[in-house]
């Protein structure tokens, strides 16, 4: 007898705790997936949601963008994705396909792009349903709870790498999820990684220096060599100035979050000589290929704390907290 009903953490109003429901499983639709979730990655970007930093959210809505699920249903017009298969669900869910962004492979630029967990119900739940097109295929015998990180912490991370370029000595600030992963693929590169945390944070610096990093240290603190770049995963503009600073002529600032407390102002002297700022915004299906492609040479491997699903208010508050090493992942 097929289930009918799931359980799922959803937010009715930002500011408020998610609340655990009783839901029916839904429908695939032409074009779509219905997948039974195994694990779903907490990300800060939740945090924005759920605290009312994001704008226009579709209310209630199931958080949940880094899902790892089993193809149990496929919609109409579903090709190469079959009943249990095993997927990832990232955090850009659709694009209209038609615009001058999406003719241009820069889907990622869609105005009027759909994002999990945000617009869509994501994985903070039993099922989920998903666009086929934006479902990657993930390896069948890896741990489902392991692989979660990768589909936003890893695409996004690895997106703002690629915009770094070809900088050797690399500034990371903010050393949760996105940090852990996308140092092993810089290290795997041969470049040298210098990590920013917060001050007095000696664990986690730790924590950088056990995954390759070169040197760690505070925020504020300027690294012992110039920086050819700098990604800045930690939501605090106040990060800006400093990794300009830090950073050597023609070098560039990356902003990888979605979210960002304001910029304050800084004198033109850091940013001249050709520095640059720029900011990351979601993923492209081309990212999601070769990121994945890359994970699995390297191997990278995440640092997961598990959570049941009822537990995912505590893991949102540990992620507030800075209290995890790595990524809080949702076992449903």
């Amino acid at each position: 007898m097929k289930q009918t009903t799931m359980r799922a953490m959803r937010l009715a109003s930002p500011g408020n705790a998610l609340e655990l429901c009783e839901l029916p499983v839904p429908r695939a639709g032409k074009g779509q997936v219905l997948l039974r979730v195994e694990a779903c990655g907490v990300c800060r970007t939740d945090l924005h949601l759920i605290d009312g930093e994001l704008p226009d959210p579709v209310l209630p809505i199931i958080p949940g963008h880094e899902i790892v699920g089993r193809v149990v249903a496929t919609g109409n017009g579903v090709d190469g994705l079959s009943t249990g298969r095993r997927i990832g669900v990232p955090w850009l869910g659709w694009t209209c396909g038609q615009c001058g962004y999406c003719d241009t492979h820069h889907e990622n630029l869609c105005d009027n792009a759909r994002f999990t967990g945000y617009q869509i119900n994501g994985g903070y739940a039993q099922y989920a349903v998903a666009d086929a097109r934006y479902c990657f295929p993930l390896p069948e015998d890896a741990d489902a709870a392991a692989l979660a990180p990768l589909l936003c912490a890893g695409l996004i991370g690895y997106r703002a790498l690629e915009m770094a370029g070809d900088a050797r000595r690399l500034g990371i600030y903010g050393f949760g999820a996105a940090a852990h992963i996308i140092t092993q693929v810089a290290v795997w590169q041969g470049r040298d990684v210098f990590a920013f945390t917060r001050k007095g944070d000696d664990e986690s610096q730790a924590f950088a220096r056990r995954l390759g990093a070169s040197w760690a240290g505070h925020g504020e603190e300027h690294p012992p060599e110039t920086l050819d770049a700098a990604l800045i995963f930690a939501p605090v503009g106040a990060l800006v100035p400093a990794a300009l600073r830090a950073l050597r002529k023609g070098g560039s600032v990356v902003c990888a979050g979605i979210h960002m407390s304001d910029i304050p102002t800084f004198p033109y002297d850091i940013l001249w000589g050709e520095r640059r700022i720029v900011s990351v915004a979601n993923l492209t299906r081309s990212d999601g290929e070769h990121f994945l492609d890359i994970a699995a040479r390297i191997p990278i491997e995440t640092s997961v704390t598990r959570y049941a699903l009822t537990e995912a208010n505590h893991a949102l508050a540990q992620l507030r907290e800075g209290l995890l090493q790595g990524a809080a992942v949702l076992i449903p």
